[in-house]
């Protein structure tokens, strides 16, 4: 699910790709822009803002692509097979001499003027994982509704950008409360250490393969026989009394592996909580799969 560190990675390897190079073929899948040609125009660079991503392109124009929830660009070399999708979920193709970069899926796609770009992204909260990254007026724009519940208030854009559906309940479960929680009934203290863990987790994971909220110590042992308890060891034999026969050993149990968990709560409905061993519960918050543990996280709950 794309959030603002997947994000980062797409507009990175997007960049690494396009910026510096002419465009030797520009396809736009979107009505709106189905004859726009950018053929000829070279690449400058491709920027992050939130999850929104800004491809400029010389002569004053940027190309906004935003991916939601299956939105993917991909990048082909040149005699590369395209694997992202069916043709018909093709949006984008921006090639050149040694790159292809294909859009699928994508539900935002607009050309426009990049000195108009505050048109797409200006609504936007500080950036988690950008140059404007402010905790503070993070958190002023977060207390100023503080009846909202606290899973909706993160996923608002507008509040700080980069946060999605996986990170929001795993920060809920890091913070010990429900993302139905309203803002202003968090303990004192715990918004400022909210806002500051996402985004140390963000970062963290902002050149990760696959994405990871848990710390090494928290493993899972799958279920399995326990080890059989070691027996008092019997008392020495003296020369008086004989020492009884040696039972045969018994076969030892063998050793579960430990599996690291990359992720607390988010799709582990009715698995055991890593920490308190809680099955953890699901339910939908404004239309999206939320997940929490019963156990480990106070407040209210559908």
């Amino acid at each position: 699910m794309p959030e603002g560190d997947t994000v980062l990675q797409t507009a990175t390897r997007l960049h690494q790709a396009l910026a510096g190079q002419v465009l030797t073929r520009s396809d736009l899948r979107v009505p709106r822009f189905a004859t726009a040609d950018l053929s000829g125009r070279t690449v400058l660079d491709v920027t992050p803002r939130g999850k929104h991503l800004l491809t400029r392109i010389e002569g004053g124009l940027t190309l906004h692509s935003h991916l939601r929830m299956d939105g993917a660009w991909r990048v082909y070399a040149p005699d590369e097979r395209w694997r992202g999708g069916p043709g018909h979920q093709i949006r984008a193709i921006l090639a050149n001499a040694e790159h292809t970069a294909v859009g699928y899926r994508l539900p935002v796609l607009e050309l426009l003027r990049t000195s108009e770009e505050d048109r797409a992204v200006g609504h936007l909260g500080p950036d988690l994982l950008g140059p404007d990254w402010d905790p503070g007026r993070a958190l002023d724009r977060l207390l100023a509704a503080p009846e909202r519940p606290l899973g909706e208030a993160l996923l608002d854009q507008r509040n700080l950008a980069g946060i999605g559906n996986v990170y929001k309940c795993e920060l809920c479960f890091l913070a010990r409360v429900t993302p139905w929680l309203p803002v202003g009934a968090l303990p004192d203290g715990a918004l400022p250490r909210l806002v500051t863990l996402a985004e140390r987790l963000l970062n963290a994971n902002r050149d990760r393969p696959t994405r990871t909220t848990t710390i090494t110590s928290e493993l899972r042992r799958p279920p399995g026989p326990p080890s059989p308890p070691s027996s008092t060891p019997a008392p020495s034999a003296t020369a008086t009394t004989p020492a009884p026969a040696r039972a045969p050993a018994r076969p030892r149990s063998p050793q579960p592996v430990r599996v690291q968990e990359r992720l607390y709560v988010y799709g582990r409905a009715r698995r055991p909580c890593l920490r308190c061993g809680t099955p953890i519960r699901l339910a939908d918050q404004d239309d999206r799969p939320t997940y929490w543990c019963p156990g480990c996280q106070s407040g209210p709950t559908p």
